[in-house]
């Protein structure tokens, strides 16, 4: 373990021992702010109960992020080929961001249902909007020297994306990534909050209804640890794929 793992595995360990102390001392109870050793036992002790959640709003998650690579990706490209496509959507881009995610969510379940669909869409929602513009701000920011280069040796558009605007764009593409990755969960939970029979939000209300904090915070740490682990892979993704950088 390097030193800044070790580091930051300490300030985890801090605040876990001060969160359990205040409780402790201040005798807390487990219904309003439970210890973090309760926590942890009731996600081990529960997992049977938590996985099939997680594993459907794990589906929900991955299913968003490959729905918004697919249409983030093709429309960055679109309107940096086309600047006149960039000013006319740039606006719905951005209102696509102003609206409070709660408004949509039980306008979704309406349209799509209290099924999968629904909580899919608002995941799309959250990550589609940096992945699209990163990459876009990626693409753009390529050296106009290289530009030149390649329009002087007679590269087509599609040849000069492939080996010039693509891998520039590379690095910006994935900083959009990690950030889509990391707030994808904050789609399907709002989405499974509003409607769903299923899933980490959906066990989050039950267990909310009925003072189960503890349970609640255990949803959460599985959340937290997904987002984390999608979030590392991600990294050792871009490691492998920029090895330039």
């Amino acid at each position: 373990m390097n030193r800044v793992n070790l580091l930051a595995a300490l300030v985890v360990a801090v605040i876990l021992g001060l969160w359990e102390a205040v409780v402790r001392l201040l005798a807390i109870p487990v219904f309003i702010l439970p210890p973090p050793s309760s926590i942890f036992a009731v996600a081990l002790v529960r997992a049977p109960l938590i996985l099939p959640h997680a594993a459907v709003t794990f589906t929900e998650i991955l299913m968003g992020i490959g729905l918004a690579v697919c249409t983030a990706v093709p429309l960055a490209i679109i309107m940096f080929a086309k600047p006149a496509m960039e000013k006319a959507l740039a606006p719905f881009l951005v209102a696509s961001q102003a609206i409070p995610v709660f408004a949509l969510a039980p306008l979704l379940v309406v349209w799509l249902g209290y099924g999968i669909a629904s909580k899919v869409f608002m995941a799309w929602i959250i990550i589609f909007f940096p992945i699209c513009v990163s990459l876009l701000e990626g693409l753009k920011s390529c050296d106009p020297e290289f530009r030149v280069l390649f329009r002087l040796m007679g590269a087509s558009f599609y040849k000069t994306l492939i080996l010039l605007y693509w891998p520039w764009a590379l690095p910006r593409f994935f900083a959009g990534l990690k950030v889509g990755v990391t707030v994808a969960t904050i789609g399907a939970v709002i989405g499974e909050w509003v409607g769903a029979q299923q899933g980490l939000g959906f066990l989050m209300i039950q267990s909310n209804a009925r003072l189960q904090v503890d349970l609640v915070f255990a949803a959460i740490g599985w959340l937290t640890a997904m987002g984390l682990t999608m979030w590392w892979l991600v990294g050792v993704l871009e490691r492998k794929i920029i090895k330039w950088k």
